[in-house]
């Protein structure tokens, strides 16, 4: 992750007003209003981008924030939030203030949108929307459209994922005027937006996976067993080894996927990053839990804040084998001629 001005300024505030009792509160259901008021003022935001261009130049202020938030389990729809209005900036729609929900065509989820004389009739169901409840807006990419929905407007029925957030079902029905629909410039059609929340998930989840790591090295060395540290034993070393081999290459790759971003390759670099961290994730949970024992699943203590949002944003953005699947028929595409050339470029 950077070490920017942004990130500072992130850390002091995610460490001020995102402690464990936060968290725990907005896990019941308690909008943290103190925290999310701090973020806006911030300009976070906006981090990614004018939006004028298509530019991605910003996305490292963004990542800057949300390696900063997933260590630190913030309760937001930050990454949600940033992606929706810098997807309503580039489609020159109105940005609402609040937090934004986004729902991106694919998978399992279908979005019709029919134009209706002076008007559109926008309907489908998605299963799983992050943080729709608390949205002052539901930011729809579909195809190469853009739509802006009022939440009120929409069936909402509340969920949660493991993590204890808002992950809500959404059913639309909806009648829309023409000035709350917008045709996505070049470079920004619904699989372009799945890929760039993808690689949005995959920052936070590298920083989360380093918080991890950092809580575990500083137990092992504090938790004392036979008159000494666990982390003097070689089987506990082994196993902390193995866990910063997973964090660093999940780092490196969402580093990666955030240079190729900027650099114009998100198709290959985003998906590369989504798969490397949620493997990184599944393996890492394994042994920071081993490491810490039964202390470790209780409600009290930290690590539970992050297992289990890492377990929550695997699945969001697209799984490890559906980024597989891509990346695969990618590389097949480029033929047996283009196959090496196109892996050593990157």
């Amino acid at each position: 992750m950077s070490d920017s001005l942004v990130q500072d300024a992130a850390i002091r505030v995610f460490a001020d007003l995102s402690p464990p009792a936060t968290v725990n509160a907005a896990e019941s259901g308690t909008w943290p209003t103190k925290l999310w008021d701090a973020v806006a003022a911030a300009g976070f935001l906006d981090a990614i981008g004018d939006g004028e261009d298509g530019s991605l130049a910003g996305l490292a202020d963004a990542a800057a924030v949300l390696g900063a938030a997933g260590r630190h389990a913030v309760p937001l729809p930050l990454a949600d939030t940033m992606l929706a209005r810098w997807l309503l900036r580039r489609a020159k729609l109105t940005v609402p203030d609040g937090p934004l929900a986004i729902v991106v065509e694919g998978g399992d989820d279908r979005v019709d949108l029919v134009r209706t004389g002076g008007s559109w009739r926008l309907s489908g169901a998605i299963g799983a929307v992050p943080w729709a409840r608390d949205a002052k807006a539901l930011v729809i990419a579909t195809g190469s459209k853009v739509a802006l929905v009022a939440p009120l407007r929409a069936a909402i029925e509340k969920r949660t994922n493991l993590a204890g957030e808002p992950c809500d079902a959404v059913s639309l029905d909806v009648t829309l005027a023409a000035d709350k629909i917008a045709q996505a410039p070049a470079g920004t059609d619904a699989a372009t937006v799945y890929r760039l929340g993808a690689l949005l998930r995959a920052i936070e989840m590298a920083g989360a996976l380093e918080e991890m790591l950092t809580l575990t090295v500083t137990y092992a060395n504090d938790r004392v067993q036979f008159g000494r540290p666990i982390g003097k034993f070689q089987a506990v070393q082994q196993q902390l080894a193995l866990a910063a081999e997973q964090v660093a290459a999940a780092c490196v790759a969402v580093s990666a996927g955030i240079a190729g971003a900027i650099g114009g390759d998100l198709a290959f670099t985003a998906g590369a990053a989504k798969l490397r961290a949620g493997e990184a994730a599944g393996r890492v949970a394994d042994i920071v839990h081993q490491v810490h024992g039964a202390i470790g699943f209780t409600h009290e203590h930290r690590l539970h804040h992050l297992t289990r949002r890492l377990w929550s944003w695997r699945d969001e953005f697209g799984h490890e084998g559906f980024w597989a699947l891509e990346l695969g028929r990618l590389a097949a595409a480029q033929g047996a001629d283009g196959l090496w050339p196109f892996f050593a470029a990157r």
